[in-house]
């Protein structure tokens, strides 16, 4: 019996392999926003540095999530290696752009692992990747109100100053 049980829950291999590239891209994106993080807190922009904190800790987050859901569906999930992120940037306002491209890229790739599911129709994953598309639209609206606080405020010392006060404040209410 376990094992019918078991063959009933396996994934398909192009899912699982989908699934563990998705979990090396939010590895990979945790690991960028440290960087951004880094860059900020030796600048002294230390609410930004913070932002940049938590958004590395929710990228950690969602690549748990996926892990945990491959070994919860009895699949291989892969411990991924990630590459060493180092980013230069001239100001804040390119870093806040890196982050919004960053979260565009992942949005992409998590609409491209839903696509992977209705191919091989796996409706339960794709039932499982529903949050993760309701996520991104959440992380795509706070980078773009943190580049607005900058169309809004410029980019002057007392701008910064200003923009440090209020990027902790951003969320989204959807």
């Amino acid at each position: 019996m376990k094992d019918l049980l078991r063959r009933h829950a396996i994934l398909k291999d192009e899912v699982v392999s989908a699934l563990n590239k998705q979990v090396k891209i939010e590895a990979q994106s945790s690991n960028h926003y440290l960087a951004l993080a880094a860059w900020c807190h030796v600048r002294g922009y230390d609410n930004s540095s913070e932002f940049f904190y938590k958004q590395s800790k929710e990228e950690r987050k969602h690549q748990l999530k996926i892990f945990k859901y491959l070994n919860d569906m009895e699949s291989e999930a892969k411990t991924p290696g990630v590459d060493e992120s180092e980013f230069e940037f001239s100001t804040l306002r390119e870093v806040f752009e890196k982050a919004l491209d960053m979260e565009v890229s992942v949005t992409e790739s998590i609409h491209d692992l839903v696509r992977v599911c209705r191919k091989a129709d796996d409706i339960q994953t794709e039932e499982f990747l529903r949050w993760f598309v309701k996520e991104q639209i959440e992380e795509e609206y706070v980078a773009r109100q943190a580049l607005e606080l900058f169309e809004i405020l410029g980019e002057d010392k007392l701008a910064l100053a200003m923009f440090e006060e209020r990027i902790l404040e951003i969320e989204y209410d959807g």
